[in-house]
Order: C-alpha cells, then structure tokens, then sequence
C-alpha cells in the first residue's frame, strides 16, 4: 500500500507548468500537468504520486495528516524518516 504525504506549495513556475513542494521540510518539483490551469497556488497543500500533483486538498485535513505522519515518524530511526518521506511519491507497488 502507498501512502502520500501532504505537501505544501511554496513555488509555482508557470513556464515549467511544476511547483516547489515541502513535504516536512524536504523541497522538490512536482508537475501540475495533472491539474486544472491555475487550480493549485501557493499555500496548497496537495498529494503527489510519481512526480506529479494528483489533487489539492482541504488545509485542516492535511494538517490533520501531518500531525499523524509526525507521530509516526518519532518513531522510526533517521535513515527510515528519510525514506518514508523522499519516497512517499514513488510508490513501488504502482499498479499493483
């Protein structure tokens, strides 16, 4: 099973149609070209599946999310966070 972590907007670039995303404080690109011209703005919080923007979803939802994730992840040792959270995007059960 994958799981996908919310992840917050903090950059859009609209020549690359892609957005700089913080998933608990790790940055990376994801596409937009999933989503609907102008859909997603700074601020969002959206989930992510192999590089791309899948949906936005409702702030006090992902927050919710997060606080779970955070408990989780307290528990797990430093090289497992990493993983969990660099990962959460690249599910390699796809399709399964």
């Amino acid at each position: 099973m994958c799981l996908s972590i919310p992840s917050k907007v903090v950059k859009i670039d609209k020549e690359t149609n892609s957005a700089t995303v913080d998933t608990m404080g790790v940055q990376r690109d994801a596409s937009l070209d999933l989503m609907a011209e102008d859909d997603v703005q700074i601020g969002d919080y959206v989930l992510l599946h192999i590089g791309f923007v899948m949906n936005k979803i409702d702030k006090e939802d992902a927050l919710e999310s997060l606080k779970v994730y955070r408990e989780i992840i307290e528990k797990m040792d430093e090289e497992d966070r990493q993983r969990a959270i660099l990962e959460d995007d690249e599910c390699p059960n796809r399709g399964e």
